[in-house]
């Protein structure tokens, strides 16, 4: 926040408020209650070809396009979000975006998604870089690096998002090249990418690597994609605890069922129609409901927040 802006951080909090702005907020605050006024299953019963497309989801998802609102919290950061195009990433980018950030989008194919994605950014102020690749391949993750170190002009947040998913009901079902195909995006990427990013970024710089509830409760149907979420779970505690004496922080965010293109592009229609009635909420999270938390892991103020996850699972234990 800037020297001119009502309210400060610290301990003369309550004597800095400008009451007018207060009171302005207050009166715009939305009356209906998130938790429980976004969409429940059933679901109308729906498909995707992968990797999905969120036009063609229904219900739309809610990236927090008409509710995310910025404080200035990253003023002057510079991310790289894979798999930003849609989904989680889209809504990290948009709040990121807010809070004053410039974005680089690495996303696998999905261009109309990522136009969108990249049109919210602007729309915020914020400078937008799109890179499409598939990011299993080792050079595209170093190229999505330097196209940040180029374009954005350096790196201070690295959010390792992008994944690979499918479902099976047998072990038989599962081929060799599926199996390497998700631990090669859903890892070896995540790999691939630090090591990149890691000499661009100063002291104060963020790791944010999205895990998930399957790494905690493994869904047997997500056997290949189960198995990679806990190992990112590792490679983030390993990874906070190397990184510390650089000052540069490694943290995660484990998603419980959050609606997003994934869901129809890989799970049968009837999964896809009660998908999120598992959990004590009764219903799936929207992407927009993550984004604090990855903007809380990014912000400076977290300087002692590292080798963390937190869970955003509708209420369903992490432990």
């Amino acid at each position: 926040m800037t020297s001119s802006s009502p309210v400060t951080r610290g301990n003369d909090f309550a004597r800095n408020i400008d009451l007018s702005v207060s009171l302005a907020s207050i009166s715009n605050f939305p009356r209906e209650v998130p938790m429980t006024s976004h969409p429940k299953p059933p679901f109308p019963k729906q498909q995707q070809s992968m990797p999905g497309t969120t036009s063609q989801m229904q219900p739309v998802p809610d990236h927090g396009e008409n509710s995310y609102k910025g404080s200035g919290r990253l003023a002057g950061k510079r991310a790289v979000i894979t798999g930003g195009d849609s989904g989680i990433g889209r809504a990290v980018a948009i709040a990121y975006a807010r809070e004053g950030a410039d974005v680089l989008i690495a996303y696998l194919n999905e261009d109309d998604d990522a136009r969108e994605t990249k049109r919210l950014v602007e729309a915020a102020g914020r400078k937008a870089v799109l890179v499409s690749g598939d990011l299993q391949e080792a050079a595209h993750c170093r190229a999505v690096v330097d196209k940040a170190v180029s374009g954005l002009g350096g790196i201070d947040i690295l959010v390792n998002n992008a994944a690979h998913q499918a479902t099976f009901k047998d072990i038989e079902a599962i081929s060799d090249e599926e199996w390497e195909l998700t631990f090669k995006v859903n890892i070896h990427a995540m790999f691939y990418l630090t090591k990149a990013a890691v000499p661009h970024m100063a002291p104060g710089s963020a790791i944010i690597n999205t895990a998930s509830i399957n790494a905690d409760a493994p869904n047997p149907t997500l056997l290949p994609y189960a198995t990679t979420k806990g190992a990112i779970q590792n490679f983030t505690a390993g990874l906070a605890q190397l990184l510390a004496e650089k000052g540069i922080r490694a943290n995660a965010v484990a998603p419980g069922p959050i609606w997003t293109p994934l869901i129809p592009s890989t799970m049968p229609a009837d999964t896809v129609s009660k998908f999120g009635s598992n959990v004590p909420m009764k219903r799936p999270g929207q992407p927009a409901e993550l984004a604090t938390a990855y903007v809380m892991l990014a912000d400076p103020l977290s300087s002692y927040v590292s080798g963390a996850t937190i869970p955003v699972t509708g209420g369903r234990p992490f432990l």
